[in-house]
């Protein structure tokens, strides 16, 4: 029997845990580990018969996640701690010679940086290993490069734009809140955007913008429209290297007038600051303060309503003609919760998660060193997104 690994008891860790033993078949034993010991007995306490194991780790230290993985003799590691762990959890994987998943990109915790970098530098040594490493299988980054993938395997031969949509039109009732970690949430959505095209030199180069600069309204089905905003986002990096024919490629994201505006008080007054400050003798960094006051993503989902709607807009030549396409996904964070006790955004995050994960112990998904999800076959993971509660649509636009 397998033994599957999941660090992280968050929102994102508690849909991973009931997927993953909606299809104990593939994923036997499940050790779940954090941190808080209190987090796992919560996710555990939703289950009355499934073979689940808790335990506590620091996953900063590389050593506890190697001893950790050794005591449980993982077959697979699926990461969802916070991006800040994601080399420490890849160095004992290495250390280990066990398989690897995450779903959020290596950030920096003392820099505003979102990149790739790092973790494609340990490609050889997860080869040396003879393992695979699976990069940023969630919704975005995840779901929408296997999107990209599908639409360059099936509708194109050469894709020239993809703008990926990511609306959440969902409402829990404050006035301000992230529906994910607000470290992670608020550096992303404070930061420059970027988006990524060729010059009239036929290269290729980041355009920077300041934050919020560009808004575009979509209408989102089952949603209407909503004004969308150019961010920067990790999946665009892995993707300009591997969709054919690539000119252009943008993310943009909605947000609530409520939002846009706390965002703005909070960043006039230096709140959202990751430097540290001095406050009555006491060395504190404002972003972490922050996050103190607000409300914990994970308790969000009793409370939050509306739906999601994230995809991709792809255009490009089929057969000598223009075609353009909009592939997506559309979630009720009611009936994400109804199902997993969680709201919509932690669902279809973990949900792609397990789906990577159980590609791979399945041997679907193979290979040795590290990978982004749009370099392998898309066609399996849509299939799974299908049966496993994330049905897709295509659209001819």
């Amino acid at each position: 029997m397998k033994t599957t690994l999941i660090i992280g008891a968050g929102g994102v860790g508690r849909v991973v845990v009931h997927k993953c033993v909606q299809n104990a078949d593939v994923f036997g034993k499940i050790v779940l580990a954090s941190r808080s010991i209190g987090r796992c007995e919560i996710i555990k306490n939703d289950f009355t018969d499934a073979d689940i194991e808790i335990r506590t780790v620091d996953a900063d230290v590389t050593q506890e996640v190697i001893e950790l993985i050794e005591s449980c003799k993982a077959d697979i590691v699926i990461n969802v701690a916070l991006p800040y762990q994601d080399l420490t959890i890849m160095d004992a994987c290495i250390a280990t010679k066990t398989p690897y998943l995450d779903t959020a990109n290596y950030e920096h915790p003392d820099e505003a940086k979102f990149e790739y970098k790092l973790q494609w530098a340990r490609d050889e040594k997860f080869k040396e290993a003879g393992i695979m490493g699976l990069l940023g299988s969630g919704f975005d980054p995840g779901a929408t490069n296997v999107f990209c993938a599908y639409a360059q395997k099936h509708y194109f031969d050469e894709i020239h734009t993809i703008d990926i949509m990511d609306c959440n039109a969902g409402d829990h009732g404050y006035a301000f809140a992230t529906n994910f970690n607000p470290e992670i949430n608020l550096r992303e959505v404070s930061a420059n955007g970027r988006y990524w095209q060729k010059n009239e030199d036929g290269q290729g180069e980041w355009i920077e913008t300041k934050p919020m600069e560009i808004m575009q309204v979509w209408d989102y089905p089952e949603i209407g429209e909503k004004d969308s905003y150019l961010l920067y986002h990790e999946e665009m990096e892995s993707l300009v290297k591997h969709i054919k024919g690539l000119k252009r490629i943008r993310f943009f994201m909605t947000f609530g007038q409520s939002y846009l505006t706390h965002m703005k008080c909070l960043e006039n007054v230096g709140m959202l600051g990751i430097e540290e400050v001095e406050h009555k003798g006491q060395k504190i960094v404002p972003m972490e303060f922050l996050k103190t006051l607000l409300p914990d993503p994970a308790s969000l989902g009793p409370r939050t309503t509306g739906k999601t709607n994230i995809g991709i807009v792809a255009e490009g030549i089929k057969d000598g003609k223009r075609r353009k396409i909009y592939i997506y996904q559309v979630k009720d964070h009611e009936d994400c919760y109804a199902e997993t006790n969680s709201q919509g955004v932690s669902y279809s995050t973990g949900v792609p998660a397990m789906i990577g994960a159980k590609l791979m112990l399945q041997g679907k998904w193979s290979g040795e060193g590290v990978f982004n999800m749009e370099e392998l076959d898309p066609d399996p993971f849509m299939d799974e997104m299908m049966s496993q509660g994330l049905p897709w649509q295509v659209k001819e636009l």
